[in-house]
Parts: structure tokens; sequence; C-alpha cells
């Protein structure tokens, strides 16, 4: 099992025995050492708990463990049912509302992926250290046809990996959808405090993700420039990003209902009930598990299955369809590295947009009285219209 500790390594995997895996202990102390958060950990954590856990069933040691036990699992993943979501009803069937699929009951391709990845550092750590197996068992594809890897390799410089990883699943790509206005004032006209508003505003506003908003504090807040200062997810970054007008009258009125001063290092997020947890009754930082709480009480009065990134999506598209931003703009706003990744996932053409405008062709070309006046302009002075037919297609007669 995984457990919370309270020590340096906010998680430890415990075997039969309750006592923490020694190799999987000494592989999250160094994760923790080389900067990763602790949301990080616990992901890493979980999948090693998986991998232990299997390698237990195929009686196969840790440090002898191959390709094959990797592949094996990787097949076991393919057709296993997640224990807890095994009942439940709505398992991969979409939504109508906002065409969102629900979680399937099945292991998905960025789960197989990450599990992946999460072995093959546990390994290269304990391999660079000289100890394990002398190869790697996650290890990475090659294709016959490409050229050989590091063929114009510099002796001076390290080597770098060629190839993804050889079990990795293909993930489809799937491109965002902006929440129509609609279903954004259905949404936030079901929040019951302005603690929700004030914070579902700035993710609408900005496209700040769900931790790092729930990551502010007090001096965070710019009330002049109405701005928030964000640590960006990843690279920790510092950033201040702009905020609606809006957003910030719903922060005004929520510290307003609070009743006490925030402190400037205190969470800005509080919970509205006050709870004793061996301190006496006192309000608590939001944590992320009740603001899912919050997103499944709504869905459960409005029928869908809204998240905090449908948020993000909709305002990383709201402002690429600006004219007056530019794609520069929206990759700071986002925090992306690289404006690559802006361009690739925000400018593709949503698929509910193209239907919508080949619908509207299909009724045009059905009623000729609700299309387009399909006579060709007068043709000027000295122009032949025969040969203006030929050239435009316009219909000579």
């Amino acid at each position: 099992m995984v457990a919370d500790d309270d020590d340096v390594v906010p998680f430890q995997v415990l075997g039969p025995d309750e006592q923490p895996v020694e190799p999987v202990a000494r592989f999250l102390a160094d994760f923790v050492a080389r900067g990763n958060q602790p949301t990080s950990v616990r992901s890493y954590a979980y999948a090693l708990l998986r991998w232990w856990r299997w390698l237990e069933a195929v009686r196969v040691g840790w440090d002898r463990a191959t390709s094959a036990e990797v592949r094996d699992l990787v097949l076991w993943l393919a057709q296993a049912r997640k224990p807890a979501m095994s009942a439940a009803p709505l398992n991969g069937a979409v939504n109508v509302v906002t065409g969102k699929p629900y979680p399937g009951s099945g292991y998905g391709p960025r789960t197989v992926r990450h599990s992946n990845a999460v072995l093959h550092t546990f390994y290269e750590y304990w391999i660079d250290r000289g100890e394990g197996p002398l190869v790697n068992p996650v290890q990475r594809a090659h294709s016959g046809a490409a050229p050989r890897p590091n063929r114009h390799h510099n002796p001076l410089e390290p080597f770098r990996p060629e190839g993804r990883l050889r079990y990795n699943p293909k993930i489809p790509k799937a491109s965002p959808r902006a929440m129509p206005d609609q279903r954004w004032a259905e949404l936030f006209g079901r929040l019951t405090s302005n603690r929700d508003r004030a914070l579902l505003a700035l993710a609408v506003s900005n496209g700040a993700r769900a931790s790092e908003l729930l990551g502010l504090r007090g001096h965070d807040l710019d009330w002049g420039e109405q701005r928030i200062r964000l640590v960006r997810k990843g690279s920790r970054a510092v950033q201040w990003v702009p905020s609606s007008p809006e957003s910030f009258v719903w922060i005004r009125l929520y510290l307003s209902e609070l009743g006490e001063p925030l402190a400037p290092d205190q969470a800005l997020w509080q919970t509205m009930r006050r709870r004793d947890r061996g301190a006496g009754l006192r309000r608590h930082p939001l944590s992320y598990d009740a603001l899912r709480a919050v997103f499944r009480r709504v869905n459960a009065e409005l029928g869908t299955n809204w998240s905090m990134h449908d948020l993000r999506h909709t305002a990383a598209l709201r402002m690429a369809r600006d004219p007056a931003l530019t794609l520069r703009d929206v990759q700071v706003v986002l925090g992306h590295a690289h404006l690559s990744t802006t361009a690739d996932i925000y400018l593709a053409e949503q698929d509910i947009e193209v239907a919508r405008r080949v619908h509207q062709h299909l009724v045009e070309q059905a009623s000729p009285s609700l299309s387009r006046p399909s006579l060709p302009p007068a043709a000027g002075e000295g122009y032949d219209r025969g040969d203006l037919s030929v050239l435009f297609g316009w219909n000579a007669g």
C-alpha cells in the first residue's frame, strides 16, 4: 500500500510487513531530492506499488525483471478493470450535454505510458548506481528503417535517448472544446458560495491550472493591476498573469464572508466550515478533493461532467480566437514552455465547428432560396462574358 509520511519523502510504498520497500524508498528519496513535487511522488509511488504487486504475482525479483515482465504487465493493464469503478454505470459513456466521455472502467493508454515511464526512470536510477539488472527492462523501440541512433554523436557530449518506449500504446489525439457561454452561465449559476465563484471566475479568465490556483496565498493578489501570481506546474516558475475584473469582485465578496483577515502568507482558498483537527475549530486550506466535490455536486444537478480543465480549455480557446491577442500572448498566459505546444493544441480546427459549417453548407444546397445569390457580377466594359465564365466557373447562360 501507499502511505502518507510526515518525513522528507511524503509518500512511501509499504510491503506486507507494513515497512517501506527499501529499493522504492531509496529511489523516492532521490526523486524528492531532485526537486519533484509531492503530487509527482504520489503518482510514482502508486505506479511502483502496482509493479511490485505484479512481480509478486509472477514470482520475479525486482532486480531480475526483464522486458518480458514489462510486456506482460502492459497486456494485463489493457484488459484489466479498476476495482473502484467496476460497477460504475457510466463507464466510457459520452455525456450528451458536454460531449465528453466519462472515465472508463479500465486502464487508459495514458496510465500505461505513465507506468512505463516510471519504471524506466526507476531502473535507470539503479543501473546508474551499479545495482539492479544490467539492462533496463523498459527498453526503447527503434525502427529498423530509421538511421542508427546517435550516428553523428560528439564524443564530448553525453548520448541522448532515441525512440519511444517499446510498449507505449498510442494515444488518440482529441481536440479541446470551449464551454459554450450558455453552459458556463448554467455552471456558474449553480455555485453556492462566493469562494467557488471567485475560484472558477479566475480559472475561466486566464486558464490557470487547478493546482496553480489552489496554491495562491494572500500576497499573490495584485489588486491594483488585477493580476495573480502563480507558481507554474512542472517548471515551478513564478509568473504574474492577468485576471478579469469580475473575478476580483468575487474574491472581495469571498474575503468579506470569511469574517477574519487573511494573512499575507496564508492560503487564499479556505474551507467554509471550521473543523477540529487537533488544534481547535478553524478553517483549513481548500484541497483538490474538496474542489472536485464542488464539481460533483454541480454536475449531478446539471447532468454534466465538467471539470476544472474544461475551464482552462475555454479560456485558452477564447484568447486564441481574439484577433487582438497574438499566439505568443496566449502561450505566456497559459504557461506553455514552447509556442508549438499552444499552436498544436489550440489552433487546430474543432470538429464541432467544422460540422456546424458543413451542415450550413448542406442546408444552403438543399434550399437554394436560403443560399447566397448565384448570379455573377456584371462583366466590365471590354471583357467577354463567355471568357469570364470559363475562367471563374460562372453559368454562361
